[in-house]
């Protein structure tokens, strides 16, 4: 799933999806109730011991955050200690998880996502996870995806709780009223949007993001940079300044000319909301819009729509949110195995079947949930199979590097320009990007 990653990390994903791959085969036909319990009397004696303080975690607003509060009585029984969450916005929680990491350790786990984790691993900030995570939790039946962003050099460092590659949702109305089947490539994906593309009507063929930033702009033209062959670097060197980059810019501004209106200069809450507000008839977006879509109090289209991978050569923009568990708070094994199994508890086949239950469908990240009857009972067969599918294709895109917030940043201002007419020339915008690499890395 990564392309020059070494080959422990080969080895490492290679054994988690097969074993994934078989839980699934497993779990597919069968509820929620049957494939989750809570923790046996002999599981919770097996961690007796192990903690010995209250465990201490900084983290961002999550709905299944909040839910876990309501069992802090069920992890005092599984570990001997309670846990306090401390809450902080997305900026602010990566600003004070990076002071405190690098400091004092104030928490003993930390809430990281895919922008932070190079620099937190590589800083020796956060420990490996599978040295500290209790095996009966089942590692391997997270989505594959979600285990490839959790990796860096090889190594797992975090247990998600949000996460997602990317799902093509579509309105099957507006397709089936046109003749037009689902596009399965880029070429039927541009003809598909061009022919759908009625705004005398108030329908956009298309959603994609404007707004500068490595997560936003960035992120939705990473897939068809990556998927035409484009490198951020080739033995070191920056190499953005190539064909596929230009081809891959120049796509998605084609592409633009059918976004709708608020898209040139938005993100998500934009593309998304556009769509759930039926003004779209393809979106190419993260996967936790596919439940989102399926709301009706959230959707307007929710009886409408489809769902597949994105079209080829596309890949999926693998992201992730997850637990880490700090070195500088844990000062010992005892203290970082009691880390380990707060994270493993977090994130729990039983935890997730909550979280499925009270309807927080962007926080689910199992294989063995997208497959469990309960599943299919909320969202249908239809999104799970889409599910299966896009991890196929989903690829950690970005740089892999402390500095990709620069590099991606610095992109994000440029790709801006191009798309709201402020500059035209994409080889030289490419151009200074490159230089801008250059500098970076000397």
């Amino acid at each position: 799933m990564f392309l020059g990653r070494t080959s422990k990390m080969k080895k490492t994903l290679s054994r988690l999806a097969t074993s994934a791959a078989a839980s699934t085969m497993m779990l597919s036909s069968v509820g929620v109730g049957a494939i989750v319990a809570l923790p046996t009397a002999a599981v919770a004696d097996s961690h007796a011991n192990v903690c010995s303080e209250p465990v201490q975690i900084l983290a961002q607003p999550r709905d299944g955050l909040t839910l876990l509060e309501d069992y802090v009585d069920e992890f005092e029984a599984l570990s001997g200690v309670p846990f306090q969450i401390d809450y902080l916005n997305e900026g602010d929680r990566r600003a004070k998880s990076q002071a405190d990491a690098s400091t004092i350790g104030k928490y003993n786990v930390y809430y990281v996502d895919e922008a932070n984790l190079a620099l937190f691993a590589s800083s020796g900030w956060i420990a490996p996870l599978m040295d500290h995570y209790p095996a009966e939790y089942d590692y391997a039946d997270f989505d594959p995806g979600r285990i490839a962003t959790a990796t860096y050099d090889g190594t797992v460092y975090f247990a998600p709780i949000l996460g997602g590659g990317d799902l093509m949702v579509y309105r099957k109305d507006l397709l089936e009223a046109a003749g037009i089947e689902v596009p399965t490539t880029l070429e039927e994906l541009k003809t598909a949007v061009a022919a759908l593309h009625d705004p005398d009507n108030g329908i956009y063929g298309i959603g994609l993001r404007g707004r500068r930033g490595s997560g936003d702009n960035v992120w939705r033209w990473m897939p068809y940079f990556k998927g035409m062959g484009g490198e951020w670097f080739v033995d070191g060197v920056p190499a953005m300044n190539s064909e596929a980059a230009i081809n891959a810019t120049e796509t998605y501004l084609e592409l633009f000319e059918y976004s709708a209106p608020g898209t040139q200069t938005g993100s998500w809450d934009e593309s998304t909301g556009a769509f759930r507000a039926g003004q779209i008839a393809i979106l190419i977006e993260s996967a936790p819009l596919g439940g989102i879509a399926l709301d009706r109090s959230q959707s307007q289209v929710a009886d409408l729509i489809g769902f597949a991978r994105p079209p080829s050569p596309l890949t999926g923009g693998g992201f992730g949110h997850g637990f880490a568990i700090g070195t500088k708070a844990n000062a010992d094994d005892a203290a970082l195995d009691c880390a380990g199994l707060w994270t493993a508890w977090a994130t729990s086949k039983e935890n997730e079947a909550r979280r499925l239950e009270a309807g927080q469908s962007s926080e689910l990240n199992r294989i063995s949930i997208f497959g469990s009857d309960a599943f299919a009972a909320t969202f249908g067969t239809e999104l799970p199979a889409a599910l299966a599918d896009t991890a196929n294709v989903t690829a950690v895109n970005f740089w892999q590097d402390p500095r990709w917030p620069e590099l991606g940043g610095q992109w994000g201002i440029i790709l801006e320009e191009l798309i709201v007419g402020s500059r035209d020339d994409v080889p030289a915008a490419l151009a200074e990007l490159e230089a801008f690499a250059t500098k970076l890395v000397e």
